[in-house]
């Protein structure tokens, strides 16, 4: 288990650094706690995104559009979050009622559900908060198979055997945390002790162990959820060693965090900023080695049918995000300074004016707000701009007030996360906008 080794190896490099100074930890908690609450609930369907959940936890602001429950369960997940923090500082001990008092928080009040009965006639049952399952839980898998987690009636003999095999394990001399944290969580989910919220409920338990050791939390990110559910699979099989495993690797990149935020460095993530750095610095140079391809019509009527709709949309679907925080959206795009607010009207002109011999020298798409909708606040505006430039050896798409660039010659295409990762630059100094601005109000 090389995972394994390696989280504890870490482990033993952030205890050499304890004890962190209080900002320090203060903002390497924060982080945690915006990761912990957005990836815990969109693993489980919640439809609020990142910078959503962040603006809900850190400024109370709603998102427009989306589901009260959505919110109630990101308000909830953090008061829980919070709690644990607290709690786990003091001689707390893991018991049945603290488990139902967690659910509680977690999903805040009762509510109803589609389900289907026995017959497979479809019905509504309600979700009870704070108590064990009223009805079995089992699911089907993807063979169409059913995996049975425990019945209502077994749950709380087997939650009782639970906490009685978690008590005899941490008190041994020769607990490995990790391990007993992980293997928690995965005994935890074959009960399935609860209607709804099994996982978000395990993963808390999961940190609260671990946390109890002076490990960071472990966070399972959204988009390796395949991953989580695959190894939760194989321990289903008898190979539990591959979930603890699994744990041990998210949580070697906690303490890479944790380590990173107590010297008192950079605690974004590596990945992020890999792709940030490579945007500013290089700016995505085209090749110098490859023949030059001189700008022609065929040549930028292949960029048209390839890249400019395709950017254009992810333009506006990047921007519409924060749709609701203005009363008034305009967005367009221009064909050499002449504007379109249909796509579809643009690239008809732009096809046009290829047939006949004219080529395009630059296209702008613009998506401007005003009228900031949030009272209290006063009125701003913000305006995001892209730049399509056709050169003659080369076509680039530059970020109008960042200056981030992507640079490509014409037998290359801007690829989908070179887009995504332009469009999240953009985003986040939107963001930051709004951020600064609400602060500056607040004081």
């Amino acid at each position: 288990m090389n995972y394994l080794r390696n989280a504890l190896d870490l482990k033993l490099e952030l205890d050499k650094l304890r004890p962190i100074p209080k900002e320090r930890e203060a903002k390497i908690m924060q982080k945690f706690r915006l990761d912990w609450n957005y990836h815990s609930n969109h693993l489980e369907g919640n439809s609020l995104t990142f910078g959503e959940t962040r603006m809900l936890i850190l400024h109370g602001i709603t998102a427009q559009g989306k589901p009260l429950k959505d919110h109630f369960e990101i308000t909830g997940h953090d008061e829980a979050i919070e709690w644990v923090i607290e709690i786990v500082k003091s001689d707390f001990l893991l018991t049945e009622n603290f488990i139902r008092q967690l659910h509680l928080l977690l999903l805040k009040e009762s509510y109803e559900v589609r389900a289907i009965t026995p017959d497979a006639q479809p019905t509504r049952r309600t979700i009870e908060v704070g108590k064990y399952k009223s009805g079995p839980n089992h699911v089907l898998t993807k063979t169409g198979e059913t995996f049975y987690f425990a019945t209502p009636e077994e749950t709380p003999a087997k939650m009782n055997d639970l906490l009685a095999w978690y008590r005899q394990e941490v008190e041994s001399a020769d607990v490995n945390p990790i391990i007993l944290a992980a293997e928690f969580h995965y005994r935890f989910i074959l009960i399935h002790p609860f209607d709804d919220g099994n996982g978000r409920v395990a993963r808390v338990l999961m940190n609260f162990i671990l946390m109890k050791f002076y490990f960071p939390p472990v966070i399972i990110k959204t988009e390796d959820k395949e991953n989580y559910f695959s190894a939760l699979r194989q321990a289903d099989g008898g190979l539990i060693e591959i979930f603890i495993d699994y744990i041990a690797k998210n949580l070697a990149r906690s303490l890479e965090i944790m380590i990173a935020g107590a010297k008192g460095e950079e605690i974004e993530e590596v990945d992020d900023l890999d792709k940030k750095i490579a945007l500013l610095k290089s700016e995505f140079k085209a090749e110098k080695n490859e023949a030059a391809i001189i700008k022609t019509k065929q040549v930028v009527l292949a960029i048209f049918n390839d890249s400019v709709v395709r950017i254009y949309e992810k333009f506006i679907s990047s921007c519409r995000k924060f749709d609701e925080f203005y009363l008034k959206k305009e967005s367009h795009i221009s064909l050499d300074w002449i504007r379109f607010y249909d796509v579809q009207d643009f690239v008809k002109k732009a096809r046009d004016k290829l047939e006949a011999g004219e080529i395009p020298e630059q296209i702008w798409m613009t998506y401007e707000y005003e009228n900031f909708s949030r009272k209290g606040f006063d009125d701003f505006s913000f305006r995001s701009h892209m730049e399509l430039k056709l050169g003659l050896e080369n076509y680039s798409l530059k970020n109008a007030f960042t200056k981030t660039k992507i640079v490509k010659n014409y037998n290359q295409q801007i690829s989908d996360e070179e887009i995504s990762t332009l469009m999240k630059i953009e985003t986040e100094r939107h963001f930051k906008t709004i951020e600064d601005k609400i602060r500056v109000e607040k004081h």
